[in-house]
């Protein structure tokens, strides 16, 4: 008796469709039509004798039989893709698409200043970039969405391999006048009354209570900033004190504001910044190369500070590890 196999389109729409939760979306990012996404969908359930999806006028939702298959597929079509990329790869390094994650504590202050000489020494690399939280991020990697995240260590992130980059330190922001005298910020000298933190999801959260060592900061802290943006501000209406890393400042974060950022006096007062992909992928060689290529582009953006250099608020040395 032969068994169908379903065919590589439609695990991608019935993945689509998980992922999206509406038919409408789910063609929209497969780029087909509503109504040929869904017949191809009734032909899978038809052929495999199985319900796989209930449908409402409202509501999507998979039955338990389609969750496990739906699983099956990611996986499924993780392996295709491989199976691409290990052709791909013979020919030509670091060609054609490549999907990354990038978190936001990271994005906006380290992409504009390394897209351009990475477009320049890599020109028939397509990037395409998803800006997500590092939990986020991670689960986007393992799907299959993404092929590579630039995230800050330490991050629990799962079965993955890394190449770091290089070393962020973080400073210590104040409301202009209250930073305590020093060219650095001891741990003691921060008051956990009036710490703010990113929200959760956000790893720098992690980092900086890490470096610390203070559990009474994450006791106390009013965890309300919802971007690094957002607490410069808060910090800048005198509403608190914050973690800010070397890189958001070199970037301008502080910029038009009387905001106050010294180092942080730790053994741990840093993150540091890796590229980490799928540790099955096909592309590890591909990945290194990357990784060496942001390692040489940002060594040539930042050059070595003088010891003065590194009192000042807004010069923050970048360091490889």
């Amino acid at each position: 008796m032969a068994t169908y196999l379903p065919t590589i389109k439609q695990l991608q729409y019935l993945v689509a469709l998980r992922e999206h939760g509406h038919f409408g979306r789910a063609a929209d990012a497969c780029y087909v039509t509503q109504s040929t996404l869904s017949a191809a969908l009734r032909e899978l359930e038809t052929l495999l004798g199985v319900t796989l999806v209930e449908r409402t006028r409202r509501v999507v939702r998979f039955t338990a039989l389609g969750e496990k298959i739906a699983d099956k597929a990611v996986r499924l079509l993780r392996e295709a893709e491989a199976i691409a990329e290990v052709a791909r790869a013979e020919g030509q390094p670091l060609h054609g698409e490549l999907r990354m994650g990038v978190i936001p504590t990271i994005a906006p202050f380290l992409l504009p200043a390394m897209l351009p000489s990475l477009r320049r020494e890599w020109p028939s690399l397509k990037l395409y970039l998803r800006e997500e939280t590092s939990q986020a991020a991670c689960e986007a990697l393992h799907r299959g969405q993404l092929d590579c995240v630039l995230l800050a260590l330490p991050y629990g992130c799962g079965d993955v391999d890394s190449a770091p980059l290089f070393d962020d330190p973080l400073f210590v922001a104040f409301p202009h006048g209250e930073a305590p005298g020093g060219a650095t910020v001891d741990v003691a000298a921060i008051d956990e009354n009036r710490m703010l933190l990113l929200e959760d999801g956000h790893c720098l959260k992690d980092h900086a209570l890490s470096a610390c060592n203070r559990p009474d900061l994450r006791a106390h802290a009013a965890m309300m900033g919802t971007s690094l943006h957002t607490l410069v501000q808060m910090v800048d209406n005198g509403l608190g004190v914050t973690f800010i890393p070397s890189m958001a400042i070199d970037a301008g974060i502080l910029d038009g504001t009387n905001v106050d950022a010294k180092p942080l006096k730790s053994d741990h007062g840093f993150r540091r910044i890796a590229l980490i992909w799928r540790r099955s992928s096909p592309r590890e060689s591909e990945f290194q190369l990357l990784a060496t290529t942001l390692r040489r582009i940002m060594a040539g953006l930042v050059s070595p500070p003088s010891s003065q250099d590194r009192s000042d608020r807004r010069s923050s040395p970048w360091s490889t590890p």
